[in-house]
């Protein structure tokens, strides 16, 4: 290793594991600026140690670090602590006092201090990822001195229990704040959702300083006139809107607006150029697809009713909508600007080669959110590479409709539900009319 740089553990939180590399990275950097850089935008990232010592055995970490020069590090008479963490195992507070004791031998003069000491020192276990499957002992033993912690906090601060305005397919703050991440925005950026619904991903674009706008066909989800979402809100109140989300977060000033759109239907400027867009478009589960259309032929509005007329609407199917998601992409964005959105599928059916592609358009991530045994859906990550030409198509497999094969399976898991009740019932029965007649006849 150079002897410039220095070597740090960054230690992730045990939760959406396919959008990472589980569940630690050591990484070699020139120092704790870079570090404080990376972890100001980490989500997943519980905290980062400078790395003192390690080993996949209890005897090796202790040599490791007894061997690593730490005295002029922490100095004389600073206030410490020792924190103890584990992976995959709970510890009592008793097995983590002995652990601690076990460091007596550290240059440490200086007091103990539980709250806001100068200094905290961290002993890791780590027992792999597998909660059903513990060994007795680590498979590796991690020692260091923290330096930040990751912006875990902003989950929290963004929670949709606390959060002004909220639909049913609102976007949990992580996986927002995650989203926001893969598309890269930066202060200043301009941002784009094209199915907006109630603006949670506005909000974490915002967060990172992006200046944000978005459309939805829903005219009652963005005026807040929809049922409310919470079950002890009888109806929404007059103010709820995504602007009163965004003043709740002392947003206000990144935010663009949103308008009531088509968007299979062109509405921007060809000159529009975006830096990222971020969306999650309806799947027609608890969303409906659709777009303003008609099944007549040679339709006409009569003048007396073109001021009260209300478009109607037809089906939008998920492989248009993804057609449309990726050339409006390919159109709109700017070179190297990214495309984060989510694709539903049947993990049965799933290979790469099914996503959609499009020419201009680079996939560059792709991880799995599990949504039950049948179900999941991807995050996929596009960064666009070149200017569309004329004879640039995306690229939709033709895949089972999603809609259809969800309500269709649901409904054969009910009719073996209910199947399976009608066998139970006969079997008591019979049991009853058997155990009936044996006492007749005694």
């Amino acid at each position: 290793m150079n002897s410039q740089l220095k070597r740090y553990l960054f230690w992730f939180a045990h939760e959406h594991v396919d959008f990472r590399l589980p569940p630690y990275w050591i990484v070699d950097l020139p120092d704790e600026n870079i570090v404080h850089q990376i972890v100001s935008r980490a989500i997943s990232i519980r905290f980062c140690l400078e790395l003192w010592a390690q080993g996949k055995q209890n005897e090796d970490l202790h040599n490791s670090l007894k061997a690593y020069s730490v005295k002029n590090i922490i100095g004389e008479k600073r206030s410490f602590k020792i924190a103890v963490e584990t992976f995959c195992k709970h510890f009592s507070q008793r097995e983590k006092v002995d652990k601690i004791e076990s460091f007596s031998y550290l240059p440490l003069e200086g007091p103990v201090k539980l709250k806001n000491p100068d200094i905290t020192l961290c002993y890791i276990e780590y027992y792999g990822l597998d909660p059903n499957s513990i060994p007795e002992q680590p498979y590796e033993y991690f020692f260091g001195r923290w330096i930040a912690d990751g912006q875990r906090e902003l989950i929290k601060k963004l929670s949709l229990k606390t959060r002004k305005f909220i639909g049913n397919t609102s976007m949990d703050p992580q996986l927002s704040l995650i989203m926001a991440n893969q598309a890269q925005i930066r202060k200043g950026d301009l941002i784009f959702d094209p199915f907006v619904g109630t603006g949670s991903l506005l909000i974490a674009a915002s967060q990172f300083g992006g200046y944000t706008f978005g459309t939805d066909i829903d005219f009652l989800m963005l005026h807040g006139r929809t049922r409310p979402t919470r079950i002890s809100q009888k109806i929404r109140e007059k103010d709820e809107s995504i602007a009163a989300n965004m003043h709740q977060y002392g947003m206000s000033s990144y935010y663009l607006d949103v308008v009531v759109a088509d968007f299979s239907y062109p509405l921007w400027r060809t000159d529009l150029r975006i830096d990222a867009i971020i969306t999650d478009p309806p799947y027609g589960i608890r969303e409906a697809t659709e777009r303003i259309g008609t099944m007549k032929i040679n339709p006409v509005i009569e003048e007396h009713q073109a001021t009260s007329h209300i478009p109607s609407k037809i089906g939008y199917g998920l492989n248009q909508i993804y057609k449309d998601l990726l050339c409006f992409s390919a159109r709109h964005l700017k070179l190297d600007g990214r495309l984060v959105c989510w694709y539903p599928l049947f993990r049965d059916q799933y290979t790469e080669e099914q996503l959609p592609a499009h020419p201009c358009l680079e996939l560059l991530a792709n991880s799995e959110q599990v949504l039950s045994n049948y179900t999941s859906r991807r995050l996929l990550t596009y960064k666009k590479i070149k200017e569309p030409k004329a004879t640039d198509e995306s690229i939709i497999m033709n895949l089972t409709d999603f809609r259809e094969k969800y309500f269709a399976l649901r409904e054969e898991t009910r009719k073996e539900k209910r199947t399976r009740k009608a066998t139970e019932r006969a079997r008591r029965r019979e049991e009853w009319e058997r155990s009936n007649k044996e006492i007749t006849e005694r």
